[in-house]
């Protein structure tokens, strides 16, 4: 089967809403500020300067994940899932590896990403593609958050591979 990993357009409004609400009502509450994006991603995501991709393997979405602004040159990456029925796929390896890549293509300085200890497999992920744990602000955005991760793209020399295929129409 094949991975390709494509941009948000409002055809996949659904998928991404679903592909979250999944995840966060199996380890957490759904939050107010959940509804507000997955009821308008386009205004509180795209809109602001962020982007939306989702993975499609074998023609059906698996999962996705968000880019959401952070600082001129610091963006969050938020709103990473993979459905049940894809994990051990490494299709969550292969998001996060597009992902890293895509900011590196932009000259981003750096990735930052709020999750919970809960999430061992994502917290496993990240650690082995070089985030490292940093202090959280006292109030952050999510009650679920927990922990506050970042990637910082200027100490990396190495670029990763992907095998992914970006279309830039449907």
């Amino acid at each position: 089967m094949s991975l390709e990993i494509v941009p948000y357009t409002s055809l996949f409004a659904t998928s991404f809403k679903n592909l979250n609400l999944e995840w966060i009502n199996t380890y957490f509450q759904v939050e107010p500020k959940d509804v507000e994006v997955f009821e308008n991603c386009e205004e509180a995501i795209i809109n602001q300067g962020g982007h939306i991709f989702l993975a499609k393997y074998g023609g059906q979405i698996a999962g996705c994940f968000a880019f959401i602004p952070f600082d001129k040159d610091s963006y969050e990456l938020g709103k990473m899932a993979v459905a049940p029925n894809f994990r051990g796929k490494k299709i969550g390896q292969a998001l996060l590896t597009f992902a890293i890549n895509f900011a590196k293509e932009n000259q981003w300085s750096n990735i930052v990403l709020y999750s919970n200890t809960k999430l061992n497999n994502a917290l496993h992920i990240y650690r082995k593609n070089g985030f490292i744990e940093i202090p959280m602000e006292p109030e952050t955005v999510y009650k679920r958050s927990n922990i506050k991760m970042i990637l910082d793209l200027n100490a990396q020399t190495n670029s990763l591979e992907t095998n992914t295929i970006i279309k830039k129409t449907l």
